[in-house]
């Protein structure tokens, strides 16, 4: 294990446009943030020697409100940085059009199992000598339009660059983008390069930036890479680089962040299997590897499921792959904790929602972002044919949550679709979505249920983690064969899934079908009638999952195959 965290000792740093700490913090907006908060957590717990940049968000990531009819209402988080974090001295400045833009710096300390701290700094243009709209830039997270994206991410990779030079992290090697917001990182860097080495030729320095760059992608969709016009890019960074230069870094008339990452790392890696090959696909000629997701082990796992692995699994906070050992804790043990989660979710839907759910009936989750290609109402397709399953197999209650974001008037309609969909089978199935999903809720809803589900239209599953924090709360998947559940579902085992693997594209029919069919013939039975069974998949979801899919097996293969340190 590494040691030592001084600003000395730092080799990496990790630059995120969100990272998620606590609900509290309402610094993330998904999977992205909740992925780097994981990652960070793993970092502190192994005695990595990272420092991670990422951007205040001084008003908070939206919080949803929901009225009777499922509309969502979109209210600023109310929330104070300084509550969290400490102000640091330096302040430093980046050219944007024709001025500079002072950024200060809050620092976090992340601490590990072992007392190890990793060092995270929240960039800040809320400072009294910027104008009221630079102020701004670091308010709201991704802001509304290309502009305000643009200079988020002005702030975040060539002023994070130079914000870590200003606290004296003077021996940093590798710099790690988490997606493409921070590409700029690499055009600070080789500014800084030929300024102190102005001996070199370009391609030189183009060389050793790249030796010092790593770029992980995490959408396997074009509308996910940020892409800014040639005129919109020369207008804010003119007095950052020469309109040639510009020109230089920018593809058929735009300047593509994905790409100029790609440009610059030596390193580059998908989020599982299946994303890699996509992403080579899209960006053919590149060297892309993958490194599957995971998530913090002990962060995600709920108490009851704490205190058994405390008493049967020695050293499983330490150690995450121990959890194998998964195989011979009692199963009377696994189904006591369950239940002691499920009645945890039960009673605070209820009392929320007045709903009535029980906790002896099957209970299916879904949470995620709302978005049309994640398929939140593929479960109510077939309402006479779901309604059936639950008056002749057994009877079925279902919890839902999610925010659809702010631009995204789909996703927003879709929410609006579930409620009239809850409204019609009231009589039987109970349903409810609750609102405001954030990392607390989703610490309640994942192990409180009896089977996640996830739907995404293949192949669009970058790799997913809410079927991760499930299994390790003993919930087994009932999943479309996509991202992380290529490698994780073995059928009857650790879970089900839904469609084939074959099928390039999804077809919402043919998995509608699978869908019922899987919990009409499969799950249910056996749920309700075979609990030594069922106590068989949720010991199997653990031990042979849970071992893996977790950040600290992510962390050791960013070590390995990108950081080197």
């Amino acid at each position: 294990m590494l040691s030592g965290n001084t600003k000395e000792d730092t080799r990496i740093a990790f630059f995120s446009m969100e990272i998620g700490i606590n609900s509290r913090m309402p610094t993330y907006g998904g999977g992205l943030g909740i992925l780097a908060g994981d990652l960070l957590r793993s970092c502190a717990d192994m005695s990595v020697p990272i420092v991670a940049v990422t951007l205040a968000i001084n008003k908070g990531n939206l919080s949803q409100r929901l009225d009777a009819k499922g509309n969502q209402i979109e209210l600023p988080t109310d929330w104070r940085i300084d509550d969290f974090a400490t102000l640091m001295a330096p302040k430093v400045s980046v050219p944007i059009e024709d001025r500079y833009v002072k950024i200060q710096a809050w620092e976090y300390l992340m601490t590990g199992i072992g007392g190890y701290q990793v060092p995270i700094y929240f960039l800040d243009t809320n400072i009294f000598k910027n104008d009221i709209s630079d102020k701004r830039i670091t308010y709201y997270l991704y802001g509304g339009d290309k502009r305000y994206r643009l200079l988020q991410e002005m702030v975040l990779g060539i002023g994070g660059v130079r914000m870590l030079e200003a606290l004296g992290y003077s021996n940093i090697r590798k710099h790690h983008m988490n997606e493409g917001h921070s590409a700029l990182v690499t055009l600070e860097l080789i500014k800084k390069m030929k300024e102190d080495k102005p001996e070199y030729k370009d391609g030189q320095i183009l060389k050793l930036a790249r030796e010092q760059c790593i770029f992980t992608t995490h959408t396997p969709v074009q509308a996910g890479h940020d892409r800014f016009p040639v005129p919109l890019a020369k207008c804010l960074l003119r007095g950052y680089l020469k309109d040639s230069e510009i020109d230089e870094i920018c593809h058929e008339d735009e300047l593509n962040m994905t790409i100029l990452a790609l440009d610059h790392s030596k390193y580059i890696n998908g989020v599982a299997k299946k994303h890699g090959e996509i992403s080579r696909d899209m960006f053919p000629g590149y060297p892309i590897d993958s490194i599957t997701n995971g998530v913090h082990h002990v962060f995600w796992t709920s108490d009851p499921f704490r205190k058994l692995y405390d008493e049967c699994i020695g050293g499983w906070r330490k150690d995450p792959f121990d959890l194998r050992y998964a195989i011979s804790v009692p199963k009377e043990g696994i189904m006591q904790a369950h239940a002691e989660a499920k009645r945890l979710l039960i009673d605070f839907v209820n009392a929320k929602h007045n709903a009535g759910m029980d906790y002896d009936t099957f209970t299916l989750g879904f949470a995620r972002r709302v978005a049309m290609y994640k398929r939140a109402d593929l479960i109510f397709s077939n309402q006479d044919r779901l309604v059936n399953i639950a008056k002749n197999t057994g009877p079925i209650q279902i919890i839902l949550a999610g925010k659809a974001h702010p631009s995204d008037a789909e996703g927003k309609e879709l929410i609006k679709t579930i409620f009239e969909d809850i409204k019609k089978l009231e009589d039987d199935v109970k349903v409810v979505f609750l609102e405001n999903y954030d990392m607390e809720l989703a610490k309640l809803i994942i192990p409180g249920v009896d089977v996640w589900l996830n739907t995404p239209k293949r192949p669009f599953e970058a790799s997913g983690t809410s079927g991760m924090k499930a299994c390790i709360n003993g919930v087994p998947s009932l999943s479309i064969l996509d991202g992380w559940w290529l490698e994780g579902c073995m059928e009857g085992v650790t879970g089900w899934a839904i469609g084939s693997v074959d099928a390039d594209q999804s077809d919402d029919s043919k998995d509608a079908k699978d869908l019922y069919d899987k919990l009409e013939r499969v799950i249910l039975p056996m749920f309700y009638g075979d609990k030594e069974a069922w106590a068989q998949i949720m010991q199997y979801t653990i031990a042979f999952n849970s071992s893996f899919f977790n950040s600290h097996r992510m962390v050791q293969q960013y070590l390995l195959n990108a950081y080197h340190v």
